[in-house]
């Protein structure tokens, strides 16, 4: 009887890897996916602060199996005289050979800048950040912070679980101190009395931000990425999903509702305009479960 059931087993097997989409379509007819899901429900997520202690913020977000780990620097630079009150950011999206068996060693991923835009696009263009808060001295110093987010396990959706890590690191955010020296330059402020007495310069000046502080976060944005497949539509797809079926959307919502931004390739899109409406109203629920999350975490 065992061997029965492993031989069955390997049957299976062997389909899902020769003819992956009817695999898939067989559970798709009775709404239904192979780990389980009904088609629009997103996997398990959950969410870390403060994991990189060298960082200035820090989160670790989890979808199902895709993992992201993101971390915020900041570093004092000269703002542009175009937003001499304005300060920076820079997102870099990082696939190491370790997150996928398709990343090649010493072979860039198509993928990686394509992501590292949209997340620098989404961020800026919700509003989520007040570059204004970054400010130091206007027109002299401004915070630049650079985000870097890196993929552990590429098993879909990675935009979402990107974003979501991205905005769990600003939450956990907290902007150095630092203050004016004698040359009218910005310097830290560890907060080792010790090094502090050993430089004049630093303690004849009062700090700019005398502590630490945390960034005021609006309109926060989260997103949803479906998969469009005939007359179905597919919440949170994984990885072996988006190789078969070539037709994604995502959907990008801000903490009040609002639309902030929307991706689509593949198929055509007047043919999907129904499940393009459909993608968004999964993505409104989905948008509530995530607020949920990082509310437990004190998320404005």
């Amino acid at each position: 009887m065992a061997s029965q059931d492993l031989s069955s087993e390997v049957e299976v097997d062997a389909f899902r890897r020769i003819f992956p989409l009817r695999f898939f379509e067989r559970h798709l007819s009775e709404s239904l996916r192979p780990d389980a899901r009904p088609l629009g429900k997103a996997r398990d997520t959950t969410v870390n602060l403060g994991l990189v202690s060298s960082a200035d913020g820090s989160a670790l977000a989890k979808i199902g199996s895709t993992t992201m780990l993101a971390a915020i620097r900041m570093e004092v630079m000269t703002p542009s005289t175009e937003s001499p009150d304005d300060g920076c950011l820079a997102v870099e999206f990082h696939m190491p050979p370790i997150c996928s068996p398709i990343v090649r060693p010493g072979r860039p991923v198509e993928a990686a800048p394509v992501i590292s835009k949209r997340l620098s696009d989404t961020i800026l263009s919700s509003g989520m950040i007040d570059l204004k808060e970054l400010c130091l001295v206007s027109g002299k110093a401004a915070w630049m912070a650079y985000l870097d987010i890196y993929c552990l396990d590429a098993d879909g959706a990675l935009f979402d679980a990107a974003l979501l890590s991205a905005v769990a690191a600003f939450s956990n955010l907290e902007i150095p101190v630092v203050a004016l020296n004698d040359n009218g330059r910005i310097v830290a402020i560890t907060g080792e009395k010790e090094e502090q007495e050993n430089n004049a310069s630093i303690t004849k000046k009062e700090a700019v931000n005398k502590e630490k502080r945390k960034l005021t976060l609006k309109n926060i944005p989260c997103s949803l990425t479906c998969i469009l497949h005939k007359n179905y539509i597919l919440a949170d797809p994984t990885a072996e999903e988006e190789s078969i079926m070539d037709t994604l959307v995502t959907v990008i919502l801000d903490s009040s509702d609002q639309m902030v931004s929307f991706y689509k390739s593949g198929g055509n899109a007047l043919a999907y305009s129904s499940s393009i409406k459909s993608c968004v109203e999964l993505a409104r629920k989905r948008v509530k479960e995530l607020n949920q999350i990082l509310g437990e975490m004190d998320i404005d």
